[in-house]
């Protein structure tokens, strides 16, 4: 079995060594290092090449904004952002800057090992719809004007498929919308990530909303 190799980044030095020792209770996880603010955090990752980090926002020197996409490239690990409030405009910059996704600090054991293998194996934490909707009210909060003209690389397929990614569909509720089958999902979402240059679902629902694609609801 392949150990998943982890970094923690916070600057409180209680959280940082709670989260690691946490995280090691669990055998297919490796922590390769912890960093104490985002310089550090960039420093221990492009050293050690972990997996996923778990990347605090507010840090000293550099924030985990600034160090989340410092980290992006062809090898960089998935980041799981930790934060305080689930609507943070904070964790909206850092989705927008290469996140995969965020956990809130009081987060569950459980929720904490299930999201970093969910995010390691390359999936997003879209489910179940927070960051969707985290994303959606801060694109309504600071609206950009449309710039369509990105997604023209798309086959109308792949746009639809996009817009319903937005909506927080999972790959079985899309094949089922879409009457196809599920590795036809996984190629049409393989394709959107590869045409527009993107990683995984979270910046793919990021550039849905930032594009005008969908609009968010404001209700």
């Amino acid at each position: 079995m392949t150990s998943i190799r982890i970094v923690v980044a916070d600057d409180h030095e209680i959280v940082r060594v709670g989260y690691a020792g946490l995280l090691a209770t669990q055998a297919d996880f490796t922590v390769v290092g912890t960093a104490g603010d985002g310089a550090e955090a960039v420093r221990v990752c492009r050293e050690q090449l972990p997996d996923v980090v778990l990347m605090d926002v507010r840090m000293p020197v550099m924030d985990g904004i600034e160090a989340t996409a410092r980290l992006q490239g062809p090898h960089a690990p998935r980041v799981l952002v930790l934060t305080t409030f689930d609507l943070d405009e904070h964790v909206y910059d850092a989705l927008a800057a290469g996140a995969s996704g965020f956990l809130l600090k009081d987060v569950t054991a459980e929720r904490l090992f299930e999201a970093v293998r969910v995010v390691a194996a390359g999936e997003a934490l879209l489910a179940p719809g927070i960051t969707r909707r985290l994303i959606a009210e801060f694109a309504r909060l600071r609206p950009k004007a449309p710039t369509q003209g990105t997604l023209d690389v798309l086959t109308p397929r792949e746009t639809d498929v996009l817009r319903l990614l937005a909506e927080g569909l999972s790959n079985p509720e899309l094949a089922e919308r879409l009457h196809v089958g599920e590795e036809t999902v996984k190629t049409h979402v393989s394709r959107i990530l590869s045409k527009l240059g993107l990683r995984d679902r979270t910046q793919a629902v990021v550039m849905a909303y930032e594009t005008g694609l969908v609009v968010p609801r404001t209700s």
